[in-house]
This record gives structure tokens, sequence and C-alpha cells, in this order.
């Protein structure tokens, strides 16, 4: 939960706000129920803390340390308040330095974004999800959009955001998987991920031998979202309105092989409008897809 809704629910605890009342605010605010009640009673007084559903510790320690041992490198965009690829201009507004994270602007024009929205519209289909055991792309009610792909150089407009987008991301064109494009209606929403493929997982061998783990990815917004929509990264209480033509470009894989948990992150359910975005993962090596 953020820090700023962790603050208020203390807050109206210590002010003598009746703990359902703050439950049923927070659902309103499209927190579950489950969250919800468990975030506001842990912190009452008398709470007995043995109720709470936490992970084991032996898994929560995992995840600690997993975090702590990641070897931060230089990678990604190069530094710098703007980058220029063939003449267009690219700003950067925010960037952290653990997990390696950045928000651009003007990634893409208002033109490329309503005409990537066009090219998409015909050949939407339910999004996926790649399931853990067997590798096989399945619905799930985590991810509740609908989508595409665009192969590498598929069309001239394509090729050239395929372009930029690996000068941006400083990989290779080849080691890009196809842009992707997202459509998320009222209610829609990407609950929180990891995007690179867990190792420890049977169905993860399949993906990663055809071009390597994934190591970066750049979500751009191709529209305004009228409400609701935000990427989230729980871990770190940061959350990325959607404005066209920008982007989130985050990394997690580094030459040791080593993954970042600190870029979990999902998307915000629309509640007002919709949502278009586009997605571009990389890989280690060359793509290839099966």
């Amino acid at each position: 939960m953020p820090p700023e809704w962790i603050r208020w629910i203390a807050e109206n605890i210590e002010r003598g706000v009746p703990p359902q009342t703050l439950i049923d605010t927070l659902v309103q605010h499209r927190f579950e129920r489950g969250q919800a009640t468990y975030e506001v009673e842990s912190r009452l007084p008398g709470y007995l803390l043995q109720k709470r559903a936490a992970p084991a510790p032996a898994a929560a320690a995992a995840k600690s340390s997993a975090a702590t041992q990641y070897q931060y490198e230089k990678m990604g965009p190069q530094p710098g308040n703007s980058i220029t690829i063939d003449g267009h201009t690219i700003g950067l507004q925010m960037s952290l330095a653990q997990p390696h994270l950045m928000v651009f602007g003007n990634v893409l024009s208002k033109e490329e974004c309503e005409q990537l929205i066009a090219l998409s519209q015909s050949k939407l289909a339910r999004s996926t999800t790649v399931d853990e055991q067997t590798g096989k792309a399945e619905w799930h009610a985590d991810r509740t959009s609908s989508g595409t792909f665009f192969a590498l150089n598929e069309t001239p407009l394509i090729a050239k955001l395929d372009q930029r987008i690996a000068q941006l991301m400083q990989m290779p064109v080849v080691n890009g998987e196809g842009l992707q494009i997202l459509n998320y209606q009222i209610g829609g929403e990407y609950k929180p991920h990891y995007d690179y493929f867990p190792p420890d997982q049977p169905g993860s061998a399949q993906h990663i031998a055809i071009g390597g783990q994934r190591v970066a990815t750049l979500i751009i917004y191709l529209n305004e979202v009228e409400e609701g929509g935000a990427t989230i990264f729980p871990e770190l209480g940061l959350t990325v309105t959607p404005v066209q033509g920008s982007a989130v470009y985050f990394s997690y894989s580094n030459s040791k092989n080593q993954l970042d948990p600190r870029t979990y992150h999902g998307g915000n359910p629309v509640t007002k409008g919709e949502k278009w975005i586009a997605t571009k993962w990389m890989r280690q090596r060359e793509y290839r897809s099966a």
C-alpha cells in the first residue's frame, strides 16, 4: 500500500475514526477489501500480529536478500536531460538509481500515437499471460486488456519506432520483442507482476531459449486517460500517470543474470475513459519468436 495511504490510516485511527469506516473508504478507492481490512486492523491497539497473512519468514528473507544482492550496472538510456534521436527530442522527466527507472516525455508524437492506435484497433484480441508451470500463453483474471503485436519492421511506421526505441533503450533492434499494443476499457487492469521470466519456474525455459531473459521494459502511453490507469510500482510507492507520448523505462537483469525484484509493477484499473499503451521488451540477445 502506498506510504501516503498508510499515513492516512494511522492518522485517522489516532483521531478515533471507526475502523469499518476506514476500510469502506479504502475499498471505495479500489483497494481489495482483504488488504484494506488487514492494513487497518494491523494498526489498531492490541491487534494480534499472528493473524497477519504474511509470507513465510524464509520466503520474505529470500526476497529481501535478492533485492540486496542485485548489482546495478550502467545500462539503458544515456544520461542527460534530453536525448535527440534522428531529429526527435525526448525529455527526461524523472529517474531512479535503484531500481534503474526513468520517465520520459515526447517519446512518440501525438500523430504517431494516433497512428498506432488506428493500426491496432482491428487486430485486438484478449491479452494473455505466461503460465509459470507450462510456459503457455493463457487468459488470466489479473490481466484484463485486449492487445496485439507488430513484428519488427512490419510497416514503415513500426520500423521507424523500433529504431527510435532501440536507440533510446541502448539495445540492438533485433533484441526487441515485437511492439505490443494494449487497450484497457473501464475496469481494465494488470495486477502487479514482474516482466522477467522467473528462472525457477518450469514454464520459463522455453521463453528464455529464444532470446534469453528479458532485461528491460519501455511502456509508452498512447492516449490521455481520463481517470485511473496509472502504472504503479508497489515496492517503491511510485505511481506514473499516463500522458500521451510519454513513457516509463525500467531494467531488471544484469550481466551476472541477476534479477531485480524491485521492478514489481502493475497497471491500476481504468475508472473513466480508456487506456492505450505500447510496450517494448528487450532480451539478452537476438530474439526470434517461436
